[in-house]
């Protein structure tokens, strides 16, 4: 009987269809609630650190001094707890998937430079 059973199971796999999608002639369906990649508006973004301390993953390194923002895409586990923290709401999550590429799997961006600092003029004596 299990014979039958086994017999019965490879004819069905052999004339149906497959069960996976073929993906680069068919698209995905992107879902309401599907996570995509991070993006950050750089030119908002004020170096607080307040997304490098709250990342689970530790994917996110903020440089206050350099204004730099660095996000390893291969660590980042797109929780969006970095976008929930971020005190000017300039980090969001994008809902389609970031394209692969060949090149670095970690982000650099750069920030604007900083304003110079105003130096306070001691009192010289005559």
């Amino acid at each position: 009987m299990p014979l039958f059973t086994m017999v019965k199971r490879a004819l069905a796999n052999v004339t149906g269809k497959p069960a996976t999608l073929m993906y680069p002639a068919t698209p995905a369906k992107q879902y309401d609630v599907s996570r995509g990649h991070i993006v950050i508006a750089i030119e908002d973004c004020i170096f607080c650190g307040n997304c490098q301390r709250h990342c689970v993953s530790q994917a996110i390194v903020v440089d206050r001094e350099a204004r730099t923002w660095e996000i390893d895409r291969l660590r980042c586990i797109i929780c969006g707890v970095c976008a929930e923290v971020c005190p000017k709401d300039c980090i969001f999550i994008e809902p389609d998937y970031h394209p692969s590429s060949v090149g670095p799997v970690v982000e650099l961006v750069q920030g604007p430079p900083a304003p110079p600092k105003v130096e306070k003029k001691a009192k010289t004596e005559e």
